[in-house]
């Protein structure tokens, strides 16, 4: 049994491409509800580097050790952001999970493709989730008001992101926990489960939509919790 000085109490949590930190809310509130102290880190979604100094900013304000969340390209920061010394456990919500010197682009190779996940470019590099495609591709399960709350509230992503390399992967030192959305159409299912497992990572398999997060926030705050109890016994 976990004693309760051995359970972590800091929670940081990721967020992915297209995406901003409000999705959390859910899990914000059933997290605080039991005591955590929960972060949200608002990524630029500029760069990989800026993407993980977001996140180590918000990593060094912690006060001890902390559980770091990631969904989706949340996952490829929290990879590299999560050699953190206070960073003790992490969690990949539907995420990617890179080695050290791979790209994410890399992680989709072999696997199948998703033509319901459509990201339109502009001449910039950046892009969004495709505005009439959005609901199926990213939150099928959600409402028709969260999932037009999800879509307004996108943010852009440079697309270069994906072709970056991680120099870090924290997995390789650290317990790794994952949900994985069954229903996701922004990865194939395979390739979810072929991180998973390739980390390590003790999996939680959900019917849920790529936006696992928002619709299936009680079961992420338990994977998390879990975590949470766990990583403070390592």
């Amino acid at each position: 049994m976990t004693s309760v000085d051995q359970e972590i109490k800091n929670v940081v949590l990721v967020h992915g491409a297209f995406a901003d930190g409000s999705g959390w809310r859910g899990v914000y509130d059933r997290l605080t509800a039991q005591g955590y102290r929960v972060t949200i880190v608002q990524n630029p979604l500029t760069s990989l580097e800026d993407d993980v100094a977001a996140t180590t900013r918000v990593l060094d304000l912690q006060d001890g050790p902390a559980v770091l969340v990631g969904h989706s390209w949340g996952g490829t920061v929290i990879t590299e952001a999560g050699v953190h010394p206070k960073v003790a456990g992490l969690v990949y919500v539907s995420a990617l999970a890179p080695d050290a010197g791979e790209t994410t682009a890399q992680q989709y190779d072999g696997f199948a493709p998703t033509p319901e996940f459509v990201i339109d470019v502009g001449e910039d590099g950046y892009g969004f989730l495709n505005h009439d495609g959005f609901k199926a591709g990213f939150a099928a399960d959600a409402s028709d008001a969260d999932a037009a709350f999800l879509r307004d509230t996108q943010v852009p992503v440079n697309m270069s992101v994906f072709a970056t390399p991680v120099q870090n992967a924290a997995w390789r030192d650290k317990p790794s926990w994952a949900v994985i959305a069954t229903d996701d159409k922004a990865f194939d299912q395979a390739m979810l489960q072929h991180m998973a497992k390739r980390i390590g990572a003790e999996i939680t398999n959900v019917p849920a939509s790529h936006a696992v997060y928002v619709t299936q926030a009680d079961a992420v705050a338990d994977v998390i919790v879990t975590a949470a109890q766990k990583a403070g016994t390592s």
